[in-house]
């Protein structure tokens, strides 16, 4: 199959005189009170791809839309179009000696390309996030969540031929793997390529895309329980991090304890235990444990334990002898998406956010908040865990990149 037509149509949309700002937080508003009203369509949709998807799979539970869910997401692009618009943005502005003016200001990506797995939220996020910052978004899901993207796509749509905008701001590729491989290929359609989804899919696209990529990397995520932690707190953080939402990257996969609290780590996981977290833990954890800890639930840890994302009710116990071995462990096994520290110890606190090297790091609150709208950005387009570009929950900035505007009165370069 040909996918050129889609990526041409694309960019011509992308050539069309920008919308005013009143005009897309209009659209944007009433996609939200369309995806309201569509609740039930869409989630009928979703349950036909629900009944392809075994319920034990990590993905089933980010596959899985309800009525709550989907005010939430619609919550998410009304946060979306109450948000200063950053384009245009003055970022900078000098006159030079040869009167010169030189100003930064911020303007659009372009064509953004979106590869994605079974999560179907990303389709709305993606739309709010591009047409606010005035880009254009091409769409690549999984065929795990075919029928729910087709309905949401159904529904932005409509709203935009209701307002007489060209539908093909937004881009639902076929789910066939041909059109990952169109999208990785795409040179002079594509400005940038981000794939959300698991470490072997972010692989993937980075190793074979010829077009730009922003990683949104896998969350193999630590907290680590210091010596002067303290108990309640930490047990109500660890808990939080672990089973608020266990398929999401930002949810815990290690918990680090100081073995100079080994005593306290019953206590530390009752809520753990009453919520019927499995448990990987290492030699001393597991002896610290095993009295009290459900044995069907508890397990001796093995190296593959260690440096992994779960994505499921599991999680790994490592036990380590000083604050500085917490770092080192971290180091080597962090993706360099969100870590955190519990503790009283204000000098330990200061080097751990100081030193360690994530997108987001945490001092006595739970890594759940790694997420765009808990940052006060509406919503996402995903979790940056590289260094150039963006960082971290990308938002209507990060969607951005900025262009010089110079003006004069005749001046020519001498020499």
């Amino acid at each position: 199959m040909n996918y050129n037509s889609y990526f041409d149509k694309a960019r011509e949309a992308s050539r069309k005189a920008p919308l005013a700002p009143a005009v897309i937080n209009e659209i944007l508003k009433d996609v939200v009170a369309e995806a309201i009203a569509q609740t039930e369509y869409i989630l009928t949709e979703n349950q036909r791809d629900l009944d392809r998807m075994d319920p034990a799979d990590p993905k089933y539970d980010r596959l899985k839309l309800t009525a709550d869910r989907i005010k939430g997401i619609a919550g998410d692009m009304q946060s979306v179009a109450k948000l200063d618009s950053p384009l245009g943005k003055l970022l900078s502005a000098t006159e030079m000696p040869n009167g010169l003016s030189i100003s930064k200001i911020r303007v659009p990506l372009g064509v953004v390309g979106v590869i994605y797995e079974a999560r179907p939220n990303v389709t709305f996020d993606v739309f709010a996030l591009c047409f606010k910052t005035g880009n254009i978004s091409i769409l690549k899901g999984g065929s795990d969540a075919d029928f729910s993207n087709r309905a949401i796509i159904s529904v932005i749509h409509k709203v935009l031929t209701k307002h007489g905008v060209d539908v093909n701001v937004v881009t639902l590729l076929p789910a066939e793997r041909e059109a990952t491989t169109a999208l990785l290929n795409a040179i002079g359609y594509i400005d940038v390529l981000i794939p959300r989804g698991s470490q072997s899919l972010i692989d993937f696209v980075r190793d074979n895309s010829k077009v730009p990529v922003i990683e949104t990397g896998a969350g193999i995520v630590h907290t680590y329980f210091d010596e002067s932690g303290n108990l309640e707190k930490g047990a109500e953080i660890i808990a939080n991090a672990k089973t608020r939402r266990v398929s999401v990257c930002n949810a815990l996969d290690c918990l680090i304890i100081n073995s100079a609290r080994l005593s306290d780590l019953p206590q530390l996981a009752h809520i753990l235990k009453a919520k019927e977290v499995e448990i990987f833990a290492d030699e001393r954890a597991f002896e610290a444990l095993k009295s009290d800890y459900p044995a069907n639930l508890l397990h001796e840890a093995s190296p593959e334990h260690f440096g992994t994302e779960f994505l499921s009710m599991k999680m790994a116990i490592k036990t380590v002898d000083s604050f500085t071995e917490a770092l080192a462990y971290i180091a080597v096994n962090s993706s360099k998406h969100s870590e955190a520290i519990i503790s009283e110890n204000a000098e330990n606190i200061a080097k751990f956010l100081n030193d360690v090297d994530a997108a987001a790091v945490y001092a006595n609150v739970s890594t759940a908040f790694t997420d765009g709208a808990q940052f006060g950005l509406g919503a996402e387009i995903g979790i940056s865990t590289q260094k150039l570009h963006a960082r971290g929950p990308m938002g209507l900035e990060e969607l951005t990149s900025y262009k010089w505007i110079v003006k004069g009165n005749g001046q020519t370069r001498i020499p």
